[in-house]
């Protein structure tokens, strides 16, 4: 049977698209919430590196109730290295509402969004979002949209999808672009229409993925995802299938379904719910949970493997522990034991040496955004060059290739295919708008996109508009360019001293202001030639007996270099680290000591 009291959906679009911005505009339209509960905007980026970045991160589940039907909505990420949030709660929903917007149309993510929720059978609803932009193409949107499903294979069915123009920021949605409408019901409508409710079977033995994972220090685990089938009461016995084929029986202490922004308790489930089970013995993602009777395991989830690698090692400089309350091997290993838990796209490997670990994920945002969380916990830890992972197919060496899109004004073209082709970018495509912007398509190696947008952007004045997917594993390429200029590395232990950055400043530029602590082996700014040069940012003036109007110089500084988390990921090479503590962000030389990297420089 199919139920028509509960909608499933998720909302899915490229970066910046206005995904939460619309799922903000559906809760305050819906009419059940206090003006004070929906003050802010963005309301579910919660997290606090969501609201910083301004892009979500961890998918979330909430609901809303129209004209009697409860609607379930599944706020999905829309960056790329987030993509094994997408493929996980994709599973829980029956339709989606791809959003697209108005000006730019479809994007390398909305592609991989859109083929993710083809293959799991969603019924799409197209929503060109920001129809009040002034350079707004609707109708252009809308065939592009075509084109897309059919690129990726949509039946004629799918290709009949509805759809519908909005403005999430303006809080309406219309029919016809030149009517402007005063909410946002039409689009609420078009969900309960086009989209059907789960198809179910309530009196077959039960069965339930567990999609997501939250976490309590009072209640432990919380199992979450869509009951396929049966029902659910608290306190009813149930099966936990896990990966390994084991079969745990359980007790649930409660049960709960998504209400609003939040969880309410419920004494009953029914297959098509999303429901939220407590009390289940340490669940993880992609687990069954069956009928202790009749135990049968749905098919596990399979996530697109992670393409780029860092190793994470404890923080072992002169520094360590001055700022950060978890600075040891078995502290770092017990935080990402545990992010391995919720993270279905991360892998975490030991490596030969006990206070390593070989870290792999999507993408360079995907690991940084892990590291900050852990440095908002108190942790300290160094981390190495990302690196790609390779595969040998038919044995060959291959690598990750992507799909790299740069929209930019037509006087800087030159400058971004420069760039491009310079990391083994290969120009697939060039077309020009008539708003003079230019746009490009390159396939270039993942190892070539390392460091890449920091250069676009310096080479075109910040006017590129970066995009890039995973396309797929081809041939390894030959070597790609490495950083065009050496370092400046400390020889002294102590604090920095404006005196000596001033004498070092003509030839260089600083990543460090007067005042900072800074050891042996530190880096401090970046030489204006290809090789690192040793020098002594503690230096002080030497003080004599003879005062002068020519003695003293006027000391004027130029501000330092001030890094990203990412941009300092990409800039190092392999024989550094970055080093990151509670207060502080270092870079730094693996081996401290001059006399040993020289051995080293030696022995190669």
């Amino acid at each position: 049977m199919r139920r028509q009291d509960i909608r499933n959906i998720a909302i899915i679009a490229h970066v910046d698209h206005g995904k939460t911005t619309l799922v903000d505009c559906l809760l305050k339209q819906c009419g059940q919430f206090r003006d004070s509960e929906l003050a802010q905007d963005c309301i579910l980026d919660s997290n606090d590196q969501e609201r910083e970045r301004g892009i979500t991160i961890l998918a979330k589940n909430i609901s809303v109730m129209w004209k009697g039907v409860k609607i379930n909505i599944i706020d999905t990420p829309g960056h790329a290295d987030f993509g094994g949030e997408v493929e996980r709660v994709l599973q829980m929903a029956d339709g989606a509402l791809v959003l697209v917007d108005a000006f730019e149309g479809p994007r390398p993510q909305t592609r991989y969004v859109l083929k993710k929720a083809l293959e799991v059978g969603l019924q799409p609803v197209v929503v060109v979002n920001k129809i009040d932009r002034q350079d707004c193409r609707p109708h252009a949107v809308v065939d592009e949209t075509f084109d897309l499903f059919v690129e990726l294979g949509a039946n004629d069915e799918t290709l009949d999808f509805p759809y519908i123009f909005a403005s999430a920021r303006e809080g309406f949605a219309t029919s016809d672009p030149t009517v402007i409408t005063d909410d946002i019901t039409q689009l609420l409508d078009m969900i309960l229409e086009k989209i059907p409710g789960p198809l179910v079977k309530p009196d077959d033995p039960v069965q339930m993925m567990v999609t997501t994972l939250e976490y309590s220090q009072y209640l432990g685990r919380i199992a979450v995802g869509r009951l396929s089938s049966g029902r659910l009461h608290p306190g009813d016995r149930v099966a936990l299938l896990r990966a390994d084929g084991s079969v745990v029986n359980s007790k649930l202490d409660n049960l709960q379904v998504f209400d609003k922004l939040g969880r309410t308790d419920a004494a009953e489930a029914l297959a098509g719910d999303i429901v939220a089970l407590i009390g289940l013995p340490d669940p993880d993602i992609g687990d069954t949970i069956a009928c202790v009777d009749n135990p049968i395991a749905l098919p596990r989830i399979e996530v697109d493997k992670p393409t780029l690698s860092m190793t994470f090692t404890i923080n072992d400089g002169p520094l360590a522990g001055r700022e950060g309350k978890f600075v040891t091997t078995r502290h770092l290993r017990e935080r990402l034991m545990r992010e391995l838990e919720s993270n279905v796209a991360l892998r975490v490997e030991e490596t030969d040496d006990k206070d390593k670990f070989k870290v792999s994920g999507r993408g360079i945002l995907h690991l940084s955004v892990l590291i900050e969380s852990m440095r908002r916990e108190g942790y300290e830890l160094c981390v190495g060059k990302p690196e790609v992972i390779r595969r040998e197919i038919d044995g060959k060496w291959h690598e990750p290739f992507e799909l790299l899109e740069v929209d930019v004004p037509a006087e800087e073209v030159g400058s971004v295919v420069e760039q491009a082709c310079s990391r083994k970018g290969m120009i697939l495509e060039m077309t020009a708008s008539d708003s003079g912007m230019t746009h490009l398509e390159f396939s270039i190696p993942s190892r070539g996109l390392i460091g890449l947008r920091t250069r676009l952007l310096n080479a075109t004045k910040g006017e590129a508009i970066i995009h890039h997917r995973f396309d797929a594993y081809k041939l390894a390429e030959g070597d790609i360019q490495k950083r065009a200029n050496g370092v400046l590395v400390s020889q002294e232990d102590g604090r920095i001293v404006g005196f000596a950055l001033f004498k070092l400043q003509d030839r260089s530029e600083m990543f460090v202001a007067p005042g900072d602590d800074v050891y042996e082996g530190m880096i401090v700014g970046e030489n204006a030639r290809d090789n690192d040069m040793v020098v002594n940012p503690v230096k002080e003036k030497k003080l004599t007996n003879i005062r002068t109007s020519n003695t003293d110089e006027n000391i004027i500084l130029k501000p330092p270099r001030d890094m990203s988390l990412e941009a300092a990921l990409e800039y190092i090479e392999n024989d550094e680290y970055v080093e990151i503590t509670p207060k502080a962000m270092r870079l730094r030389k693996i081996l401290l000591r001059e006399t040993d990297r020289k051995r080293v420089r030696r022995s190669s």
